[in-house]
């Protein structure tokens, strides 16, 4: 590594301003071109010495205008030696007023350059005129409509679900969430909204499959434990009444149960039935009306959301959330990312056919833009100042000289030629009129 590079490395970042090897590369050009510029200065001067030495040795004619030509040349390279080099730095090192003008001028120049981005491209007009003639919503849409880009979204989108969901801690969101559902089902009443279910139930019969199979299930178990059907019926006799009477008596009540239910299984329009019918509307009328009734479901309500097992339940929800989002978000051929990457072709071909939701979408990012830019238009320019001003004013000099100067050396050679040219001509002029 030469010099210039370890010294471009240990400049770099001074002040939070990187200056790079490419910088460098560049300032390299920049001395070339002060060399040029600066030789032809010098050539200038011999000319004007040789044309001047030419007219005090009795040459007539040319030496005059050789003379005042190159003369006016090294005005005009000095004028803009002077001129260029007071940007970056004092001319010789002289204290002259209005020298230095960037290293001296950075933070002025910072908040000028702040102050004119926020006026001239900062703005809600300037904002939505662009956006709008960039047709964003269309070519997004283009984009979208291009399976191998609706599949990299959807790569993307599940990549960052997974950093997310991985980031995220278990404990904190199943806190949140427990909170969460706790607080809702505390704050909602559920005894209205569960009778107007069961009032639709009862209305269209579905609960007559659960009366199918509660008689069905009552009437195997009773075949299977008839014996305990009949030991507590006997079991509850008085002490007085003989054994074969409490007998014949539990036989009798086993065997009108066992009918009852056998005609409840087999009959739909068993009487019992129509009677559970009722009680089930009346149920779901009064869930809905009657006070009492609702303050009761309330209670159970909260005393069964209460309960440890179901806290932890919905504690344990979150994992079980988590693990299935992961899963499907790792999975390409999971109904996930299955349905996001047809959610994303389905929008792109929208976009680029639907000119109503176009119109729709450029306005939402016109909006947004707006607000971002006006809400925040200080915080921005700001930022611009602020950065300019902590940069170090050595290597700003430095960058900027780096960037530019070539293009200023350039000026120096210009205002050489421009300046004999001036020359010559003044001095043609003054001559024939004086001639």
């Amino acid at each position: 590594m030469s010099t210039t590079d370890r010294e471009a490395t240990r400049t770099a970042g001074v002040g939070g301003f990187s200056y790079t090897a490419e910088d460098e590369e560049k300032r390299r050009g920049v001395r070339r071109m002060k060399a040029t510029a600066t030789a032809l200065l010098l050539l200038v001067a011999v000319v004007y010495a040789l044309a001047t030495w030419a007219g005090a040795s009795g040459v007539t004619g040319w030496p005059g205008y050789v003379a005042a030509a190159a003369e006016a040349g090294m005005v005009g390279a000095l004028a803009d030696w002077f001129a260029v080099t007071a940007l970056f730095r004092r001319p010789m090192g002289l204290p002259i007023p209005h020298t230095a003008i960037i290293p001296t001028k950075k933070d002025q120049l910072g908040e000028s350059l702040g102050k004119f981005v926020g006026e001239n491209f900062l703005s809600a007009g300037v904002v939505r005129t662009r956006l709008h003639a960039l047709d964003i919503a269309g070519r997004l849409g283009a984009w979208l409509s291009e399976p191998a880009h609706a599949d990299r979204v959807t790569a993307e989108l599940s990549t960052a679900l997974r950093g997310a969901l991985t980031v995220l801690r278990d404990a904190d969101v199943q806190a949140v969430v427990g909170e969460a559902i706790t607080r809702r089902a505390e704050a909602a009443e559920i005894a209205p909204g569960i009778g107007k279910t069961l009032d639709r139930v009862v209305a269209d019969g579905a609960h007559h499959r659960a009366v199918d199979l509660v008689c069905a299930r009552a009437h195997d178990w009773l075949v299977t434990h008839g014996d305990s059907v009949m030991d507590a019926v006997q079991g509850g006799a008085p002490g007085w009444t003989p054994r074969f009477v409490d007998r014949k008596v539990g036989e009798r009540v086993y065997k009108e149960l066992l009918r009852f239910v056998t005609e409840m299984r087999d009959m739909p329009a068993h009487p019992a039935r129509g009677a559970i019918d009722r009680f089930l509307g009346d149920f779901a009328a009064d869930l809905q009306a009657d006070t009492d009734t609702r303050a009761r479901v309330e209670r159970l309500k909260s005393d069964l959301v209460a309960r440890p097992e179901v806290q932890d339940i919905i504690a344990s929800a979150w994992g079980s959330v988590r693990a299935m989002i992961m899963s499907a978000a790792e999975d390409e051929q999971s109904e996930l990312r299955l349905r996001a990457r047809a959610s994303l072709l389905s929008l792109g071909a929208r976009l680029t056919t639907d000119a109503q939701l176009q119109r729709k979408v450029e306005g939402w990012l016109e909006d947004a833009a707006a607000y971002v830019v006006t809400t925040y238009r200080t915080e921005i320019t700001s930022l611009i100042s602020d950065t300019v001003a902590g940069w170090d004013a050595d290597q700003t000099s430095r960058k900027i000289e780096a960037h530019i100067g070539r293009d200023l050396q350039f000026i120096r050679i210009n205002g050489t030629v421009v300046g004999a040219l001036a020359g010559l001509l003044i001095y043609t002029v003054s001559h024939s009129l004086g001639g």
